[in-house]
């Protein structure tokens, strides 16, 4: 049995300004998007610049932080939203929703491709790779700030999260996210998007194992406590709103190759 690390969620101050680590993180992600934007935006053939990539980047930023915000609030914490709806700006406090955060950039996504002439799905095509590693950093914000931590177990690695106030060890379920949503992810997706590929097919392989990881490790993730079970007595909402993904996944998936062949 493991004990989670008592880390002090401020990761260093400059002078009054204390950054958390939480926040920390989710800069290490943009950044990290930047740089293997920029990279690809080297490459032959890219049709993009390095100036576009750094423009795309702030895109993605805003999409990301507003749609994440939002998204959660609604999906998650509508109810405290109501008492308390300035808890909507108090990000550094957590809570963030990757499928808000997702709709987010896909709005992001529309703005950038008229101001810079592109097709919506080329652009979404072009950032897919770019986003896993800043999911990876994420959930080690959550690891790192104790939350969103997994069921119990009694696996030789079930970690007891003081946060939890009943000393039972459970799944490090925010580390299994960063491994799969993350570095295996970012993975597949990259080196998939390393060759040519029909329009709206990177987008698809995105979204459609990103919604299988979800969904899978969704099995060892406590539940959010002010939802429970949704449906079936199982079915959690993280699941609930993967469900599309693996859908759309297929979907473009199959249009992708079906445009190519014909």
């Amino acid at each position: 049995m493991l004990i989670h690390p008592d880390f002090d969620p401020v990761a260093f101050s400059l002078g009054p300004l204390h950054v958390r680590w939480y926040g920390f993180m989710y800069l290490l992600g943009f950044l990290a998007g930047w740089a293997l934007g920029r990279y690809r935006a080297r490459q032959p053939h890219s049709g993009w610049t390095s100036a576009q990539v750094d423009d795309l980047v702030f895109y993605i930023a805003l999409g990301v932080i507003l749609g994440g915000r939002i998204g959660y609030i609604l999906f998650y914490g509508f109810g405290s939203f109501l008492r308390d709806p300035l808890a909507l700006f108090r990000v550094w406090e957590g809570g963030m929703s990757f499928h808000g955060g997702f709709l987010g950039v896909l709005l992001a996504m529309v703005l950038f491709a008229r101001k810079y002439h592109k097709g919506f799905w080329p652009a979404v095509d072009f950032i897919a790779p770019l986003i896993p590693p800043g999911l990876c950093f994420g959930r080690i914000g959550n690891f790192i700030n104790g939350e969103l931590w997994g069921r119990v177990t009694d696996a030789p690695w079930g970690m007891v999260f003081r946060q939890t106030g009943d000393g039972l060890p459970r799944h490090p379920s925010q580390l299994y996210q960063a491994a799969l949503e993350g570095v295996a992810l970012f993975l597949i997706v990259w080196l998939f998007s390393a060759k040519p590929r029909p329009t709206m097919a990177v987008s698809g392989v995105f979204a459609l194992c990103y919604g299988a990881f979800r969904f899978l490790v969704e099995f060892v993730r406590q539940p959010d406590a002010q939802l429970g079970y949704l449906a079936f007595g199982w079915l959690t909402m993280g699941q609930l709103l993967s469900l599309p993904l693996i859908v759309v996944g297929i979907i473009l998936l199959a249009l992708a190759y079906r445009r190519k062949v014909a």
